[in-house]
């Protein structure tokens, strides 16, 4: 078995990465080390890359056909091994990203002033999209778990037209169980409202977690309902712009496609983004198996730091991605001293981990608490 490199540090300056060559458009200031936006910085996989680059030796980059069986196949395949649903690829729909099906199901599935319910905290992406395409979001605070008998109490009295689940969910890491699957089917069948499950981060698990896809309640569900994914995150794999879809409804799977290759002129899937999605679901399961270990690591190395070194915070693990925060524990400092705090401070030189910092070590105040986010999603900073 192929063993893959997940240390060496790859210099992502001069690339026109969001995160890396624009940090002071972001924060105002130079020389951050900006572990916010979600990406990784490992290479992908090996395996990847050589079909790009073979596929990049012909020279042609040309309109290319989304609605084929590799590409379908490849998916389908993915969820049946690693989720262990079966997927009907008459389901599958491509899409540029997972945002932008976001906006156009809300289209769909909502009108304007309708009103679209989240947990909260929420990917800030979340309430861009819903509040720009008119929606008013509702964020359901589950910093403490989620008290389901209110929440069957704000769907009674609230109506939303949309509940919007993030599966896994991003920011706090949950792995949403059988049960909570089941409860959230219920509530959308009892109230008539649709469901949108975004699973984009649900490739990066931790060890022995199980992931519950709502592809596989599409049977139970009598509402509107879509899954919204894409191999990007996990593979690394986001810049070539190719996601998906799964919409078990012909109709509305029908108004997708329509407005996708109409109203949008997108009818045409990006050569590389699809190649690259067909090889990662179909051959790469092995690299992301090990990513996964890697970043396991990384998050023991973390602990450790944390709890030796860092007396004054406290730290948070989620089950899933490569994202973990840490959170100070002055409560009287206002979100914005906690950020000029965080951006001022230097880097630490603990001996294993951190060791490859130059410069301030984060931002501050995220998610509605004051503190920082870590990504382990690198080699060589947080290396085990």
């Amino acid at each position: 078995m192929t063993k893959y490199d997940f240390d060496t540090v790859i210099d992502r300056y001069g690339t026109y990465s969001d995160q890396w060559d624009y940090v002071q458009t972001r924060f105002g200031v130079a020389n951050l080390l900006p572990f916010t936006i979600s990406d990784m910085d490992f290479a992908t996989a090996p395996g990847v890359r050589d079909v790009l680059v073979k596929a990049s030796q012909k020279g042609i980059f040309g309109y290319t056909h989304w609605d084929n069986p590799a590409f379908k196949g490849a998916i389908a395949g993915w969820f049946d091994r690693r989720y262990h649903v079966a997927i009907d690829q008459d389901a599958i729909v491509y899409s540029p990203s997972v945002i932008f099906t976001l906006a156009k199901l809300l289209e769909q599935f909502s009108q304007p002033g309708d009103k679209v319910v989240t947990f909260s905290p929420c990917y800030d992406a979340f309430i861009k999209t819903v509040t720009s395409n008119h929606r008013l979001l509702l964020e359901f605070d589950i910093n403490h778990g989620v008290d389901w008998d209110k929440l069957d109490a704000y769907f009674a009295r609230e109506h939303p037209a949309v509940f919007l689940l993030c599966n896994p969910h991003n920011p706090l890491g949950i792995a949403w169980s059988g049960e909570d699957m089941q409860r959230i089917v219920e509530l959308c069948n009892a109230y008539h409202v649709a469901i949108i499950s975004d699973e984009i981060h649900m490739g990066v698990v931790r060890h022995g977690t199980v992931v519950h896809s709502l592809a596989a309640y599409f049977d139970q569900l009598a509402v509107q309902k879509a899954v919204i994914s894409s191999a990007g995150k996990a593979f690394n794999v986001t810049a070539l712009g190719c996601s998906y879809a799964l919409i078990p409804d012909a109709r509305d799977r029908e108004e997708f496609v329509y407005g996708l290759e109409y109203r949008s002129a997108l009818s045409s899937v990006p050569y590389l983004g699809m190649l690259a999605t067909i090889e990662c679901y179909s051959h790469q399961e092995e690299w992301l198996n090990q990513l996964c270990d890697y970043i396991d690591g990384n998050y023991a190395t973390y602990k450790s730091i944390s709890r030796t070194s860092l007396g004054w915070i406290t730290r948070f693990r989620p089950r899933l991605t490569w994202l973990g925060s840490i959170f100070r524990r002055w409560a009287s400092l206002c979100r914005r001293c906690s950020m000029k705090w965080f951006m001022g401070r230097k880097s630490p030189s603990w001996t294993g981990g951190f060791t490859a910092m130059a410069g301030p070590i984060i931002y501050g105040s995220i998610w509605g608490h004051q503190g920082a986010r870590l990504k382990k999603g690198c080699g060589g900073l947080l290396a085990p």
